[in-house]
């Protein structure tokens, strides 16, 4: 194989010569990255959900986005980019963490995430339930120190504990703001809705240094307005993004364990994350997809888009600055 060989991405089966139904469901029918070696962003799996706390079965979300995305294409026209020519992208497979015992698996989870920063590549991570970001971000935060963080969530994830439980799918950015490992100068939730335990819980989550967007927000402003506002926060902080699919409305994303009425429409969730190409995304998740609730892959469909978008956007970066070598 001759160095321009090598320093060519390998790109997604070609659909042409063998049909998207066949083969294995990598993500974007993409490499694994045994075939592959190093990656540049690393798509990865967690099948973890034994932190929720209403309807389970988003451990089977990593698997039901990587089936939706086999009718990924290689070029995304709304960033005209093709984000599998700019950099190596590979399916990285699952981390197998402990069901029974949620402590022992967000540390497995910070450890095999350490493993594949450490590699160089940016983390693409497929959930699983919500808890997988506490561990995520500590991982990202010794690479980059406290990051800037954008949270599309029906939910504000910033409770204290559930029946004495501090790590579950509703405390994760709690723990991350008490353990410093976010900048709380660029901290924003996006899509948030819904009733609440008592107006405590939105007072709490502003001392945090929380900025909310709510659904409603984004109906009135539209996108173009709500990505500008938070381009402005995050500035150019190393940025995680982490996307509960219970972001969007049921209608859009039935299949999640704790639906909430009047959420965001899948194409307003994609136009803001367009509107973010700029900021400096260091990794990101899509978590909270339970297939079990789910209806012709409606959700599965719309998680595995919003995947495609944030994986063109490392890839651009990356493209970006190594011509800039």
């Amino acid at each position: 194989m001759s160095s321009s060989d090598q320093n060519t991405p390998r790109g997604p089966i070609d659909s042409s010569r063998v049909p998207r139904y066949a083969g294995p469901a990598t993500f974007a029918r993409l490499p694994r990255l045994d075939e592959v070696g190093t990656a540049d962003v690393a798509v990865v799996g967690i099948p973890f959900d034994s932190g929720v706390s209403y309807r389970p079965g988003a451990r089977f979300g990593g698997n039901a986005i990587r089936e939706a995305s086999r009718l990924l294409r290689p070029y995304n026209p709304a960033q005209d980019a093709s984000p599998f020519a700019l950099a190596q992208v590979a399916d990285a497979g699952d981390i197998a963490a402990n069901p029974f015992n949620i402590h022992e698996a967000v540390e497995t989870i910070e450890a095999a995430a350490d493993d594949l920063l450490a590699t160089g590549a940016r983390m693409m991570t497929l959930g699983g339930d919500h808890t997988v970001a506490l561990p995520l971000l500590r991982s990202v935060a010794k690479k980059h120190g406290p990051v800037a963080l954008l949270h599309f969530d029906a939910h504000l994830d910033t409770w204290d504990t559930y029946f004495g439980a501090e790590y579950t799918h509703g405390t994760p950015f709690r723990r991350a703001v008490e353990e410093g490992i976010l900048d709380t100068e660029a901290l924003s939730h996006v899509g948030t809705r819904g009733p609440l335990y008592g107006k405590q819980d939105l007072t709490d989550d502003e001392k945090m240094g929380f900025g909310i967007v709510t659904s409603a927000d984004i109906y009135r402003r539209g996108a173009d307005e709500v990505a500008d506002q938070l381009r402005q926060r995050i500035g150019d902080r190393p940025l995680y993004i982490s996307i509960d699919i219970d972001c969007l409305d049921p209608a859009h994303a039935p299949g999640t364990g704790t639906p909430e009425a009047g959420g965001m429409t899948s194409r307003e969730l994609l136009e803001i994350l367009r509107g973010l190409s700029s900021c400096n995304l260091v990794s990101a998740d899509v978590v909270e997809v339970a297939p079990a609730y789910d209806h012709a892959e409606i959700t599965a469909v719309a998680a595995s888009h919003t995947a495609y978008e944030l994986t063109t956007i490392m890839s651009r970066q990356i493209a970006a600055s190594r011509a800039a070598q």
